[in-house]
Formats: structure tokens, C-alpha cells, sequence
């Protein structure tokens, strides 16, 4: 074996050692994913693409499951928050993902006006893996003025301004209320059923 080959056999396998190894020494802790086990760099864009999808579905995607109804308590229902309003408010009119200098889109002086125009509970009925329910509709109407202020910057620079915009967004806020004498279990708000 001539010394071009040997020193091409020792680096193969100064390579493979540096490959194989993290930090200051040889991985012998855990299973070593080789070059998937290096940081992988992710656009902002998807990062808060994945974030949004998280906070939207903590907080507005789900179905609560409430108490049953009193007979003479209040009907109280919370109006949509305007966190949710301008979300989605940003999935029917864009703002982000403009093009810095090229193409700008702002939005100023927002306005937020919320109606309930639905208020009304279903006949009971049973859902699976819910029990004896009641659906309870809530249907908001949002409107939303602002001003919008569109920045292009090439081939010829301008601005244009829109102080009128308007855009109605309806909002549902369904959720259910239990039925009858249903015991919720530990830990709950609700008061137990009295022993039969």
C-alpha cells in the first residue's frame, strides 16, 4: 500500500470520527443522528405559521362543554375578543407577508364594533362521547373600520391611502351545555347531584 492511499484511508477515517462525534468527544450517551443531529435553520415565516395554528386552536377552535342551564340565571355570552377579530380579520385581508421597500400593507386606527345577532339553545340530544346535550349558537357580526396605507416602492414609488375600509367578519361561538342530572365529575365548578 503506497503512502497516497494510506493517507487517504487515515483521512476517510479522521472524517468518519469527526462525523460521529458531537461536542468535545465521541457520543456514548444517546443514539447519534450523524448530520440530522445539527440545528436545521426555519424561516420566521413558517415559525409563526405554526404558532398562529397553535394559538388559534388553544384558543378558538375548541368547543367548550358547559354546565347545565339554571333556571333564571342570567344568559351570559362572551363577545369575540378583538385578539380573535383581527385574526381573522388578517386571514380574509392580509397584512403580513409584504415585500420590506417593495410592497408594504398597514393597517391604522382600527375600529371594532361587535354585535350578537343569534342568541338561541337547541333541543337536547345526545352527542357520543359528550353525554345528553344542548348546542347553544352565539353568532357575532364584526365590523372593523380602519385606514389602510398600501407602500409600493418600484418601478415607480407611491402611496396610496384609504381611510374608509370596512370589512365584516362573522364569528361563531357554539358551545354546549350539559343536560339533566348529570354529574360532573371531581375537580368541576358544577354543583353534584343529590343522591338518589
Amino acid at each position: 500500500m503506497g503512502k497516497k492511499s494510506a493517507y487517504i484511508l487515515v483521512g476517510f477515517l479522521l472524517a468518519a470520527a469527526i462525523l460521529s462525534s458531537t461536542g468535545c468527544g465521541p457520543v456514548i450517551f444517546g443514539p447519534n443522528l450523524g448530520a440530522l443531529g445539527y440545528p436545521i435553520p426555519i424561516s420566521p415565516y413558517f415559525q409563526k405559521k405554526e404558532e398562529d395554528a397553535f394559538w388559534n386552536h388553544k384558543r378558538y377552535d375548541r368547543v367548550p362543554v358547559l354546565g347545565p342551564l339554571q333556571a333564571g340565571a342570567p344568559d351570559i355570552i362572551d363577545d369575540p375578543s378583538d385578539d380573535e377579530v383581527m385574526r381573522r380579520l388578517e386571514k380574509a385581508r392580509p397584512v403580513q407577508g409584504g415585500i420590506p421597500l417593495l410592497h408594504e400593507v398597514q393597517r391604522n386606527h382600527v375600529r371594532i364594533v361587535k354585535e350578537l345577532i343569534q342568541n338561541s339553545i337547541d333541543a337536547p340530544r345526545v352527542m357520543p362521547l359528550v353525554g345528553p346535550v344542548q348546542v347553544h349558537h352565539a353568532h357575532f357580526k364584526c365590523v372593523v373600520y380602519f385606514t389602510e396605507i398600501i407602500h409600493v416602492g418600484w418601478p415607480v414609488p407611491y402611496t396610496t391611502t384609504d381611510e374608509d375600509c370596512q370589512e365584516v367578519i362573522y364569528i361563531d361561538h357554539d358551545h354546549l351545555h350539559m343536560v339533566g342530572n348529570v354529574n360532573p365529575g371531581p375537580g368541576t365548578s358544577y354543583p353534584n347531584p343529590p343522591p338518589r
